[in-house]
């Protein structure tokens, strides 16, 4: 029997959200991003906004010149969290074959449940409507990579200055034609220079990309052109992935106007430290490589990494190994764009047995203690006294 998939996503997801605790915004052009002065860029953007060609991860300052009347809303993602983890929660209440590859986004296997997976899809649209007020679309197929693609077309043959809230089926066994007059950069895997090589070879569609043979296609794309092949057919047989295995954690920030000098640099690299220690006790794992990463003037990028002794998820480890690699990589007085502090090489904490407390144990229960304040009063009720200000 062939399979039922559902991808969801959310409409103009961090849009929705604001409109919700701010109704005087619904049916203007605005966008939740960054501050123009301040090289802020779109997160996401309503539809009347898009209607003048603004659309997420472009300058703030370029869409203000595309729309000079777009409002400007901060960014609150700590809500725009709390959101998604209740739209998730109706995609559980439906089945436990759930993949969450975004913060609004997701797939489904329903393949298990009885009604048809268009109705169930339907029905999902309105919980999340009537529960939530979160408008959302979905694309209903027999696999991922359709479903998806279904999802982007539904929404697409829906433009207009209101969500799409669209729901698009592929039937079984439709896969192929359905693919067929699309544009070849629907297809996953085929970024621009991709496109720009079948173009050469005279392939601009799906279809095109079909009608040539696989042997043909391996040749000139080496083992990607099986991929290419199998995909142009609609066929896709991954599974939707319920769990995956986190390999690095990293915190980064990129400063309104290039930085030069140290001391904010090691302060800001500090409290980058200190964010990534949270996240990692918080899932309960520790990580043997701390990666920094430096972004200059110009925006060439270079990251410098160092493996530890041992495994940690400490605040202080982890910033002494990037101070390290900081002292080692940055010359002097050279401005920085973006910095930022990573760990990987990630595992369950190692428990350790002995008669006597070791010096990293009691640095772990201060760490705890540290971690209980904060989490019960914020993270401001306890600074660094280098964070004081006179």
């Amino acid at each position: 029997m062939p399979r039922k998939i559902i991808h969801l996503d959310l409409d103009a997801f961090f849009c929705a959200v604001e409109e919700l605790h701010d109704p005087t915004l619904r049916g203007k052009p605005f966008a939740v991003g960054g501050q123009p002065d301040q090289r802020g860029v779109v997160a996401s953007c309503s539809y009347p906004a898009r209607m003048f060609g603004v659309h997420s991860a472009i300058p703030m300052s370029r869409a203000l010149l595309l729309c000079p009347q777009l409002i400007v809303v901060p960014g609150r993602h700590g809500v725009y969290d709390e959101y998604s983890q209740h739209v998730m929660a109706h995609c559980y209440n439906r089945t436990n074959l759930v993949e969450q590859i975004s913060i609004d986004e997701a797939f489904l296997d329903v393949s298990d449940l009885r009604p048809a997976a268009e109705a169930i899809a339907r029905e999902l649209q309105a919980a999340i409507w009537d529960e939530l007020g979160l408008p959302c679309s979905l694309g209903v197929a027999t696999n991922k990579l359709i479903a998806k693609i279904a999802n982007n077309v539904g929404k697409a043959e829906k433009r207009s200055p209101n969500p799409p809230m669209a729901i698009k089926v592929v039937p079984p066994g439709e896969e192929a034609a359905f693919l067929a007059a699309l544009p070849v950069r629907e297809l996953w895997g085929i970024g621009p220079k991709t496109a720009a090589s079948l173009e050469a070879l005279g392939i601009r569609t799906i279809g095109d990309l079909a009608r040539w043979p696989e042997a043909d296609l391996v040749q000139c794309f080496g083992k990607s052109g099986h991929d290419l092949a199998q995909r142009a057919r609609g066929l896709d047989d991954r599974p939707v992935v319920t769990e995956y295995e986190a390999k690095s954690l990293s915190r980064e920030t990129t400063f309104t106007h290039d930085v030069t000098d140290e001391a904010t640099l090691r302060r800001t690299l500090l409290h980058l430290s200190e964010s990534v220690g949270h996240r990692l006790r918080r899932a309960e794992l520790q990580g043997s490589t701390v990666k920094l990463k430096l972004r200059w003037e110009d925006f060439t990028t270079i990251t410098r990494q160092v493996t530890l002794p041992e495994p940690t998820n400490q605040d202080n480890a982890i910033y002494a190994a990037a101070q390290q690699l900081f002292e080692q990589a940055w010359p002097k007085g050279k401005p920085v764009r973006l910095i930022g502090v990573g760990v990987s090489n990630l595992g369950p904490p190692l428990q350790q047995l002995g008669l006597w407390e070791t010096p990293s144990e009691k640095g772990q229960r201060l760490q705890d203690a540290l971690d209980a304040v904060r989490e019960r009063f914020g993270r401001e009720a306890i600074k660094r006294a280098s964070d004081l200000r006179e």
